[in-house]
């Protein structure tokens, strides 16, 4: 976790040229990004995303508390990120996902910043271990591997090299082994099932 720490404490203004970015926050996501947010995911992942086997785990589940955050540039919401309660095969962990950028806003360290701010809430929090699936080469950055994953299993098909953990608190998943499951509380209804 140092290096993580580390990297959030030390990560310096996003710079374009020479002119800082003070209008670009993180902040708690709010009932009223909802809309921008489906959109936002809409575009990153299209329809298949509901289809996915990690939304399994989140379907008809409220994100863990304080850790649902949006990336705004002035008003407009440029990011997303959650995290979510799961049984990591005996072990309580967070799973992470979906993070998405906007496309005007990729390529600039965004992404980095959430999943800092993230990973670092979630510590601060005492949550000691976050499971994802995604892109390896990306997530290792972070500390993340497919060793802390080796005895779960998802449940749903997965690519089994992008299933990969991190550990936030040394040993944590250690004794993980079997299926992941949801455990967060329910959601209350939203707007989709509203309508």
């Amino acid at each position: 976790m140092t290096l993580i720490l580390n990297h959030f404490v030390a990560e310096a203004p996003v710079v374009i040229g020479r002119v800082s970015e003070p209008q670009i926050y993180i902040a708690d996501e709010a009932g009223a990004d909802f809309f921008a947010r489906e959109a936002l995911l809409d575009v990153a992942f299209g329809p298949a995303r509901f289809e996915k086997t990690a939304e399994r785990l989140r379907e008809g589940r409220a994100p863990a508390d304080g850790l649902a955050l949006v990336m705004k540039d002035a008003d407009a919401l440029i990011g997303t990120l959650r995290l979510w309660h799961v049984d990591a095969g005996g072990v309580d962990a967070l799973l992470l996902g979906p993070l998405a950028i906007a496309a005007s806003h990729r390529s600039r360290g965004f992404g980095r910043r959430l999943m800092a701010e993230a990973l670092f809430r979630a510590f601060v929090s005492g949550h000691s271990a976050v499971l994802l699936v995604g892109d390896a080469p990306y997530y290792e950055a972070f500390g993340f591997s497919r060793r802390h994953t080796q005895n779960l299993i998802l449940p749903g098909p997965v690519d089994e090299a992008r299933f990969l953990g991190l550990e936030l608190v040394a040993g944590a998943l250690r004794r993980a082994k079997g299926l992941v499951t949801p455990t967060g509380p329910a959601a209350g209804v939203g707007l989709r099932e509203a309508a």
